[in-house]
């Protein structure tokens, strides 16, 4: 039975649709995904916590939701829009319909609204609070609810979606990103026997699936873990993860990074990309409307290849900011914001996307290979 829901931005726009999944309201942030595909990956990814996620491809949930392809433990995202819902979704490796995913998971959607007009909005505008209901349906009493709404800015999201205690990581890869080349990628694992330490700012799983499959043993720590307490671990190598929101309020992940730089090789991508250009003096600044989605082209300025990359950010590191020891290794060819950064004294580097999502598809993978080497002896 079809029931009315709306969204509310705090712009003062509202839209009308019909709700889906759970019932209820809520808010968050309001952002945008472009991705064609990968809607089951995109609301279990934990860099999603404290937004609202809607995408700009019109029909979504054709092929349903498996127990593969999540990327964490539940799904991060707040409440999920779309043009279209698929109810008689058909692939081989389907167990339920993304309705009903949603409603296990308690997560508020809404479809049937214009979607176009909504990430106009947002692009010209920039991303803003908004509040989903499926209960209060009053125009005015929704908009003044956006309004009172925190920002996403200074909140420290990382410690709602983080590990609590230190794992070992023992899933590989499926048998499915590996016929995508993850196996092939990545190098001759039977060479390799690294220990990674891998600091959970709430990480998508894939990554130390790699990680893993480059014949590494990794550890998962929670984002909290202090410089002794990484050591203490001996790890050949730390790996530095993505996560939600605004990074400068972790004090104590770039404090913890900056007594690592030096001592071990570090790696990471995104908001790990983030705070280990904050540890190494650089600022930072938030996009009008971020980076989302599995078509980002980037220019490796070291070789000129340009790789298509699969990107989840609303924040950037100022180029023009960066201390003596960083060097610019990446540009984000759209809009030449930065991507990809190289300590030049100590052995560690970051980029602004995720190597693992397969965008390209292989494109990026090369990445996971220079962190073999700086841990090579």
């Amino acid at each position: 039975m079809s029931r009315t829901a709306k969204l509310a931005l705090s712009d003062g726009t509202v839209f009308t649709g019909t709700g889906f999944g759970a019932d209820g309201e809520v808010f968050g942030e309001v952002v945008f995904n472009t991705s064609m595909t990968g809607y089951q990956e995109i609301l279990t990814d934990p860099s999603y916590c404290g937004q609202i996620v809607a995408m700009t491809y019109p029909q979504i949930g054709n092929y349903g939701v498996n127990a593969e392809d999540v990327e964490s433990g539940g799904i991060a995202c707040r409440g999920f829009i779309i043009r279209e819902l698929c109810e008689l979704p058909s692939n081989f490796r389907s167990v339920k319909s993304l309705d009903a995913y949603l409603s296990e998971h308690g997560v508020i959607g809404l479809e049937g609204i214009d979607t176009r007009a909504l990430v106009r909005r947002l692009r010209v505008r920039g991303v803003m609070t908004g509040v989903i209901s499926t209960t209060d349906l009053d125009d005015a009493s929704l908009i003044e609810k956006a309004k009172r709404s925190p920002d996403l800015v200074g909140i420290d999201y990382v410690k709602e979606v983080m590990p609590q205690t230190r794992s070992e990581w023992a899933d590989p890869l499926p048998e499915l990103g590996r016929a995508f080349g993850g196996s092939a990628a990545t190098g001759d694992a039977s060479k390799t026997n690294r220990h990674v330490v891998a600091v959970d700012y709430g990480m998508k799983w894939n990554i130390p699936r790699y990680l893993r499959e480059t014949g590494c043993r990794v550890t998962v720590v929670p984002g909290t873990a202090t410089v002794d307490e990484i050591l203490a671990l001996e790890p050949d190598g730390v790996f530095l993860s993505n996560g939600p929101g605004d990074p400068r309020p972790l004090d104590y992940a770039i404090g913890t990074i900056r007594g690592l730089l030096g001592k071990k090789p570090v790696f990471g991508i995104c908001l790990g990309h983030q705070l280990l250009g904050l540890a190494a003096g650089a600022e930072i600044y938030k996009l009008k409307f971020g980076h989302r989605g599995a078509n980002q082209p980037v220019l490796d300025k070291r070789t000129g290849r340009v790789e298509i990359t699969s990107q989840n950010h609303g924040f950037a590191l100022v180029a023009d900011t960066m201390p003596a020891d960083l060097e610019v290794t990446h540009v984000n060819l759209n809009d030449g914001t930065v991507a990809g950064i190289r300590h030049k004294r100590a052995a560690a580097f970051g980029v602004q996307y995720h190597p693992e999502a397969s965008a390209g598809p292989h494109d990026s993978n090369y990445l996971f290979r220079e962190f073999l080497a700086l841990m090579s002896p």
